[in-house]
């Protein structure tokens, strides 16, 4: 999709107007037409009038949410039908919520059809018109413009079906993404996971054909102001290993590489933003699989940092990966002020909190709910999830260090966070989020301004947090 912003004083080819509704009373202009069809003022409530050639949109309050849900809502009526260019007039509300108007255009235009056999080609343009062009909204526009298209990224790297999206693919995005942006990239094999130790992640992508792979971005401007790690689950696809999911368990488990998706997306995000930090996105991309060489329940782990882990289940692995790849983000880089990582990491999260929701964790309440208030700003869905002694206790293992899954069914996100935490050194308790994105990262229907799958969850509320760092 184009987005163009238009002085009134340009010519204008637009076919079709949007205009948005937020009390039906207020209007001049086919009220009652509106009424006829039973037009409502709300959320998601969309007519398209062909004669006259406007779509009306309702929205029900001035906040990110319904304006970029109303923008989606009018570009998908807007794709039922032939037309190709559309136009916005931009009012004070519109004005307001421009963030929003940008970034639910562009994402709700999104549609995966890599693997349709006759595709919609179709492009639209949008024409958002203004009194006069200033430098504040141009910025809003180019930014939320990069910001969607690397939402856009994510969701076409996990919506990829497993067969050709593997470990060594993800290690070549990685490399494109790298080239593109101009960043450096380092890709580790199998053999130096071995060598350095990294038996946690060596171990549950032993057992698949494609070899694992150690991913490692490096954004580093000048001057920055402050270094931060981000670290993703890559598991291009999971089984569940020897403790082998149910059939139906299995569809969707493209999506757990969701968290490596996000990080590699927000590199190249902060990357065209050039956002003044040093930013470093590691990503463990492993299959987990079966076969004679899988690793078993009952095996006992070795993670980097010499902590020994009891495997209850193995496909409770993501953590496993997770464990290793922390350890690596803080042996490799030092004084770090920020470690975030994100992981479609438990069933648990999305039965706590539901499909939509991000759970947050970490030792730090502050840094906890800044992270919250940073994606419900950024238009993300989040809340924090705390962790307790007693949850702790229940990963206790009585033949190693740590057990890989609690012995109670009961608060199984934090007690993965919990395990976690354990390859957490002691001087960056307080630099550490983890962002549970088992819910939103993909959901088999449409949700607002998301398409059926991969919703790109976690690079808006990255975005969003670094940016407000910049405020403070």
């Amino acid at each position: 999709m184009k987005i163009n912003l238009v002085e009134k004083s340009e010519k204008i080819s637009s076919e079709v107007e949007i205009i948005f509704v937020k009390d039906l009373e207020n209007l001049t202009n086919d009220k009652e037409v509106l009424e006829i069809l039973d037009f409502k003022a709300k959320d998601e409530s969309c007519v398209l009038l062909a004669e006259s050639k406007k779509i009306y949109v309702g929205f029900e309050d001035n906040s990110y949410e319904c304006i970029a849900i109303a923008t989606a809502t009018a570009i998908k009526k807007l794709q039922t039908t032939n037309f190709k260019n559309a136009k916005i007039e931009l009012n004070e509300v519109l004005e307001e919520n421009f963030k929003a108007l940008v970034e639910g255009a562009a994402l709700g235009q999104y549609k995966f059809v890599d693997y349709k056999s006759e595709k919609d080609k179709k492009k639209i343009e949008l024409d958002i018109i203004v009194d006069e062009k200033t430098k504040k909204l141009e910025s809003i526009l180019n930014e939320s413009k990069i910001i969607a298209k690397a939402v856009n990224k994510a969701r076409n790297m996990v919506n990829t079906a497993p067969a050709d999206f593997y470990p060594e693919v993800m290690a070549k995005m990685a490399q494109e993404i790298a080239k593109d942006v101009e960043i450096k990239c380092e890709i580790h094999g199998e053999s130096y996971l071995e060598k350095h130790k990294m038996m946690a992640m060596h171990s549950v992508g032993r057992a698949s054909i494609h070899e694992s792979k150690l991913i490692h971005l490096t954004y580093k401007p000048k001057n920055p102001k402050f270094k931060i790690v981000l670290v993703g689950k890559g598991l291009t696809y999971d089984s569940g290993g020897l403790s082998l999911k149910p059939a139906d368990f299995m569809v969707t488990m493209k999506a757990d590489k969701s968290g490596g998706c996000a990080v590699l997306s927000t590199m190249w995000a902060i990357a065209k933003l050039e956002l003044p930090f040093e930013v470093h996105g590691i990503v463990g991309a492993v299959e987990n699989m079966i076969g004679g060489n899988a690793y078993k329940p009952d095996d006992i782990l070795t993670a980097k940092n010499g902590k020994t882990i009891e495997v209850r289940n193995t496909d409770a692995e993501g953590r496993l990966v997770l464990a290793d790849c922390l350890c690596y983000a803080q042996d490799e880089i030092k004084d770090i002020d920020y470690i975030f990582d994100y992981a479609t990491l438990t069933g648990a999260c999305v039965v706590g909190v539901g499909e939509y929701t991000t759970g947050i964790m970490g030792n730090n309440e502050v840094l906890k709910r800044n992270a919250v208030a940073s994606a419900l700003k950024a238009g993300e869905y989040a809340t924090s999830l705390d962790f307790n002694r007693f949850l702790k206790k229940t990963i206790k293992s009585e033949i190693a260090d740590v057990c890989n899954v609690a012995n109670t069914r009961y608060g199984g996100a934090i007690t993965a966070g919990m395990f976690l935490d354990n390859f957490i050194y002691d001087e960056n308790k307080n630099k550490w989020i983890h962002f549970d994105i088992a819910g939103p990262a993909y959901v088999e229907k449409a949700w607002g301004y998301n398409a059926h799958g991969a919703s790109g969850a976690g690079v808006r509320t990255t975005i969003g947090f670094l940016k407000d760092l910049l405020e403070d």
